[in-house]
């Protein structure tokens, strides 16, 4: 008996530790590289299989663009399978939007996800990658189900599955910034030299090879740093001094959270900023109760996982 419907679906939000540009291609895509870490800050999906072919998504919390990366990715999916299954996609969104956490890419490789199983395509993760990386360059990651190392333009994963548990502490003020004014900034390096991470020169990942490109061990260009450097605070972003030129507000944050916990830096494009607080069972700081009320704020663990990892083999 074939499945109808998959409710409660996880789609966690993620935190670049560091995250570098190392180049541009010819047809414009910048080149990056970065550590991902997913954490336990999601949003919940419930999808159900129609017979009709239609293709709906349904608000249950924040509304969402009428062409959101959800329903993309659905759309995306039944075109290259061919499937005449449609579905009903109900969102209970709860990253914020804008935040450079992924939230919107994360719906849609979970949606992905799902509707693999429930149309019965049994892709393996090798097919769906592509599908995720025309839909952007945060997906891949999402779709392949661990902290990683990610490079090129977001399609090379390297997994870590010796990250420590980690504490983060997140804070987003109320303003969202626009990935394209970034990119297009003069503020913006684009020149980071790329990095060797110590214990990953040989590692493989069998569920997702394709996935998978070998660092330059040779070059002489390249720093090797060690994972512990980079839990430690190595790095940065360098897409935080753009940011920081059209939004105050992302400066704001990131001097509130570095005079509570000694440390800040920006996530991936957007305005959200965040904290180590500590490893292990406990955060070595408690979230602080003065957050502005006009910021949204948590204090995250990280994942070891993705929750919906092994669904594409």
């Amino acid at each position: 008996m074939s499945i109808t419907a998959l409710y409660d679906v996880a789609a966690p939000a993620k935190l670049n530790l560091f995250l570098h540009i190392t180049g541009r291609r010819p047809d414009g895509y910048h080149l990056l590289q970065s550590v991902f870490v997913l954490i336990d800050w999601c949003d919940t999906l419930h999808i159900e299989r129609r017979k009709d072919g239609r293709l709906q998504r349904h608000d249950l919390a924040l509304p969402l663009p009428a062409d959101d990366l959800s329903l993309r990715a659905a759309q995306l999916l039944q075109t290259e399978s061919g499937s005449t299954w449609g579905a009903d996609i109900s969102i209970e969104k709860r990253v914020p939007w804008g935040a450079g956490m992924g939230g919107g890419s994360s719906d849609a490789a979970s949606t992905l996800l799902a509707l693999n199983r429930l149309w019965g395509l049994n892709w393996p993760l090798s097919r769906l990658l592509p599908l995720g990386l025309q839909l952007g360059a945060d997906v891949p990651f999402f779709l392949g189900g661990h902290n990683a190392l990610v490079e090129g333009i977001g399609e090379i994963l390297r997994p870590l599955p010796e990250l420590p548990p980690l504490w983060l502490a997140v804070a987003k003020p109320a303003e969202a910034i626009a990935t394209k004014s970034i990119f297009s900034s003069n503020l913006l390096s684009r020149s980071t030299k790329a990095a060797i991470v110590a214990g990953l020169l040989q590692s493989t990942n069998d569920s997702a090879q394709n996935a998978i490109s070998p660092v330059d061990a040779q070059s002489k260009e390249s720093e090797v740093v060690s994972l512990e450097q980079v839990v430690a605070g190595w790095g940065g972003n360098d897409l935080q001094p753009p940011a920081q030129s059209v939004c105050n507000e992302v400066t704001s944050v990131a001097h509130w959270l570095h005079q509570r916990f000694g440390n800040s830096r920006m996530t991936g494009s957007g305005s959200a900023v965040f904290s180590r607080a500590g490893t292990g069972g406990q955060p070595d700081t408690m979230w602080p109760a003065d957050l502005p009320p006009a910021w949204t704020g948590r204090m995250c663990r990280s994942l070891t996982q993705h929750p919906l990892a092994g669904w594409a083999c």
